[in-house]
């Protein structure tokens, strides 16, 4: 018989067993990993996560407060804030956290719910280039939201992204039924900041806009939190803390899908107060127009004017050329439309000319000049001067304008009247200082000028008025030391961009400046001292004497200066905010006007002297501005001005007053026509206008003078 089968394995050899041990000892690790992990969350850290989960089921959301009024003289409304439905883009609570680091290329759970409300919001999904503010030269193409997200969070990094501000409920009621579709997207109540009259008083009045990361640290907003809605320029950023009121919350308990299951505490917004000014719509309006007419007339480039109470300072209009509508910065403004209203082709509709535009104002300067020329003893009110229609000074040979022709012995009324230079060529020459270098502030007719204002801010209750210039020993000393260092490219001037723009250290796109530079007509220098370096003449003082030159005057500015001249010799505090209101109309706190800052102490004889001249020039047969003031019923002082200003079309001045002595209702205008021609043909027939509606309560035809003195 044959053997039985043997069954039995042969023993494991070494090598396997090995094997077997070392896998073995690698899974049990790997248990023994998992045991301690589980044991570490829900032992250790469990109550840490089970914290966290609640709080995550938690959203507080604010409840934006009612932005106050801005109101006129009459309370009439200027400036409101209207309910509105807004969709808005909630950055962090997207499917994966939008911020400055992923904008240009966004996460594609992200796309999907950007595409998915721009077919609900009727939006195109077509990618296009999407400027944004990000230091990069090339910028990503996205669809219109995912553009919009971008955009809003590289200007503003903190805060939600509006991407519609106005829509409907359904809409609203579309998105909470699928909020599991939409994360990351909300539909709320909000306040939109409304402008029921457009354009009228637009930068004055201001705009507003989303707080910025800069501004929240800055602690220009105090109070204000990431997000909130803020006064950005004008009235609104000036009186932010009495229109902004403060933000209510609500804590809302969300489910895993986002959707609300319950509410928590809510604290209500606390509306803000409106603000009564010193406006008058109605002469806003007709001062609006009739610049504009001016300046489509004349083919100027822009302008201002400046309507005030000469007595106390209130603004009672304010207009700069062109103008914008504000309605654009609500709730948030495109990259496009922002550089459309910055950019040269539009002529820079958001600068306030009123108060930030500055040059020379031509012979409306001249009552400083006569001021100075009277107290100083240089001159009296009955003395005479033989003008031949030249002035020599230095070998050069100065003439009046319109031709140059002499107008005799003339005596300061008769120079004010037909605005004869070279009677004022004589006392800017007289008034120089014998040793400009023992007097580096400048002589009486520098002292009198920052006195009247000039060179100083005027104080309005408005961001960034201009101070101006005043030139005088030291200014023109300092000139040169900046072209000096200019021209050795050192200190502030020793990096470029080759565009202008100059630093003492190097920044990104600046490169080293080179020495001696070239300006554009082939000349050396950086044209800071026009080149020359050459220390200050009496030939400054004439060019001062007469508002040309290098002196730097905002059309407010002016219109502080004829204020003294119309109230007897105050400086008076420019305002425009009256009271702050409840809605009820109760007056909660006043705001102006201030007190009046200085009194010239003029001497009555040389103040009459001056007004006689300034109404003679107004309103007498021969005088620069009769032809267009002449017939008007009541007392007017004017001045036309005509600047040359670097080799550009005349710029056109007009200041005048009806004083309080004249009427119950005084009243100065200053208007400026940028390269409008002369001050009587482009400027005057603005102030006719404006005058007409104050006093008959219309405006009367466009009258342009004829005269074209300077």
């Amino acid at each position: 018989m044959p053997d039985p089968i043997d069954e039995r394995r042969s023993p494991m050899n070494p090598q396997m067993a090995m094997r077997v041990a070392i896998v073995g000892s690698i899974v049990l690790a790997l248990f023994a990993i998992l045991f301690f992990r589980l044991w570490f969350l829900q032992v250790l850290s469990g109550n840490q996560y089970v914290a966290q989960a609640q709080v995550n089921r938690v959203r507080t959301v604010t409840i934006p407060a009612q932005r106050g009024e801005i109101l006129d003289r009459t309370n009439a409304v200027l400036v409101n804030s209207k309910h509105a439905l807004s969709v808005q883009i909630i950055p962090t609570a997207l499917p994966v956290t939008m911020s400055e680091t992923n904008i240009r290329t966004p996460p594609h759970a992200d796309r999907v719910v950007f595409d998915r409300l721009s077919h609900v919001l009727k939006i195109s999904t077509k990618r296009k280039r999407c400027t944004i503010a990000a230091p990069r030269r090339k910028h990503p193409v996205l669809s219109p939201v995912a553009c919009d997200v971008a955009t809003q969070i590289s200007l503003n990094p903190y805060a939600d992204v509006t991407v519609k501000a106005r829509t409907s409920k359904y809409i609203e009621y579309y998105i909470a039924e699928r909020q599991n579709e939409y994360p990351g997207v909300d539909v709320r109540q909000t306040w939109i900041t409304g402008y029921p009259h457009a354009t009228l008083a637009a930068q004055v009045l201001g705009t507003v806009g989303q707080i910025t990361k800069q501004e929240l640290k800055g602690g220009r907003y105090p109070g204000a939190e990431q997000g909130e809605i803020v006064g950005q320029s004008g009235l609104e950023a000036s009186y932010d803390q009495f229109l902004r009121g403060t933000d209510g919350k609500q804590r809302i308990e969300i489910d895993a899908q986002g959707l609300p299951v319950g509410a928590g505490r809510t604290i209500q917004p606390i509306a803000g107060h409106n603000l009564q000014t010193s406006l008058d719509m109605q002469l806003q309006r007709v001062g609006q127009s009739s610049l504009a007419e001016s300046v489509d007339t004349h083919g100027g480039a822009g302008g201002a004017f400046v309507a005030m109470d000469p007595e106390n300072g209130e603004i009672y209009a304010m207009g700069s050329n062109p103008s914008f509508n504000p309605a654009v910065f609500t709730p948030s403004i495109s990259t496009k439309a922002y550089k459309q209203l910055t950019s040269t082709s539009s002529n820079f509709p958001l600068f306030n000319r009123a108060i930030q535009a500055v040059g020379p104002t031509g012979s409306t300067f001249k009552p400083i000049t006569a001021t100075a020329a009277l107290e100083s003893g240089e001159w009296s009110v009955d003395r005479t001067y033989d003008d031949t229609g030249t002035f020599s000074v230095d070998g050069e040979q100065l003439h009046n304008s319109g031709g140059g022709a002499g107008a005799g012995s003339i005596n300061m009324v008769d120079a004010f009247k037909i605005s004869d230079d070279v009677f004022f060529y004589n006392l800017g020459a007289r008034l120089n200082p014998a040793d400009p270098l023992t007097h580096p502030n400048g002589g009486p007719l520098q002292t009198w000028a920052r006195n009247y204002g000039i060179g100083r801010n005027p104080g309005i209750d408005l961001p960034d008025a201009a101070t101006g210039t005043l030139p005088d020993e030291r200014w023109r000393a300092q000139l040169n030391s900046a072209e000096s260092e200019c021209e050795r490219a050192v200190g502030p001037y020793r990096y470029t961009d080759g565009r202008g723009g100059y630093s003492p250290t190097r920044k990104h796109g600046y490169h080293r400046s080179p020495q001696r530079p070239i300006l554009a007509d082939g000349q050396g220098g950086c044209g800071i001292a026009d080149g020359t370096n050459r220390p200050w003449s009496v030939g400054d003082n004439i060019n001062l004497a007469v508002g040309q030159g290098d002196v730097q005057v905002s059309p407010l500015q002016e219109a502080v200066v004829y204020s003294a001249l119309a109230n007897g010799g105050t400086i008076v505090t420019p305002h425009i905010g009256l009271n702050v209101e409840n809605a009820d109309g109760t007056v909660l706190q006043k705001v102006g006007p201030e007190a009046p800052k200085r009194n010239l102490h003029i001497d009555p004889l040389y103040l009459d002297t001056i007004r006689q001249g300034l109404h003679e020039a107004a309103q007498s047969p021969g005088g620069t501005s009769d032809d267009v003031m002449g017939n008007f019923r009541e007392q007017v002082y004017g001045k036309t001005g005509t600047a040359q200003y670097n080799n550009q079309p005349d710029y056109a001045w007009y200041s005048c007053f009806v004083p309080a002595t004249a009427t119950s209702k005084p009243i100065e205008i200053t208007v400026w026509v940028e390269k409008g021609g002369f001050g009587d043909q482009a400027a005057a027939p603005v102030a006719r206008q404006i005058l007409s509606q104050w006093f008959f309560g219309k405006p009367g035809p466009f009258l342009s003078g004829s005269s074209s003195t300077l």
